[in-house]
This record gives structure tokens, sequence and C-alpha cells, in this order.
């Protein structure tokens, strides 16, 4: 099965050695995303701006592997306050309306304070 990773040029992923996504086979494995801003590097104040950033992240990583949101089978959303879950739900239908993944929901810190989610996916290649 031949593996290929996909970088979004952050200089975390050299950092802490992980990549963005993972393709192994037919699948596509994108690593828990943040809200930066990659082209400014700036994240958004709240938590509805971030979702919708996330996932353009998402979108561009699973884009390179020749996936969309609609391949995604499984999503994990992380958010240091799940007061703030309700909030990004219309981002969350409009993104994964046609999917409807697999989906957990966490409440945990992160890696900065200012961030308020990470989201993760699996999708599966339609090929």
């Amino acid at each position: 099965m031949k593996r290929r990773h996909i970088t979004s040029g952050s200089r975390f992923e050299e950092d802490a050695a992980y990549s963005r996504s993972v393709v192994s086979g037919d699948w596509v494995f994108v690593s828990g995303t943040t809200g930066m801003d990659y082209a400014t590097m700036t994240l958004a104040d709240g938590v509805v701006g971030q979702a919708e950033q996330t996932l353009r992240n998402i979108s561009d990583a699973l884009a390179e592997a020749g996936a969309t949101l609609n391949d995604v089978v499984r999503v994990t959303y992380i958010l240091p306050d799940r007061a703030d879950f309700p909030a990004i739900w219309p981002v969350l239908r409009r993104a994964f309306e046609a999917a409807r993944p697999a989906a957990t929901m966490i409440e945990a810190g992160l890696i900065a304070p200012a961030m308020k989610i990470e989201i993760e996916v699996t999708a599966h290649l339609q090929r």
C-alpha cells in the first residue's frame, strides 16, 4: 500500500514531526487542524470564524489528496469550551450535510489559549 505525506508548510509540522495529512491506499487521515490562516498567520477571534478557516484548511489538505469534504467518513471536534459547540453547527451542517460522517466532540485544552477549535477527519477516496 502506497503512503504519501501532505504538508501545509506550517513550521509546526517540521517541529513536531507530523504531516497535515497522510494518504494510505484509499484512506486520507487529516491531522488535528486549527483555524490558523497560513497565508497571513492569523487566527480569527471567535469560534465560528475559526471553524470556517479550519474547514478551509482541511478542504485544502483533502483536495491535495484527491478528496473533498464529501469523502469524510469520520470527524472529531475538539473544543476548549463545549458551550461553543452549538454556535458552529450551521458551519458544520454546510460542510458535512452530504457526507454525514460519524462524529465525536471532545472538550479539551488546545495548544494555544486563543484557539477555539481543532478538527481532525478521516476520508475514504472514492475511486
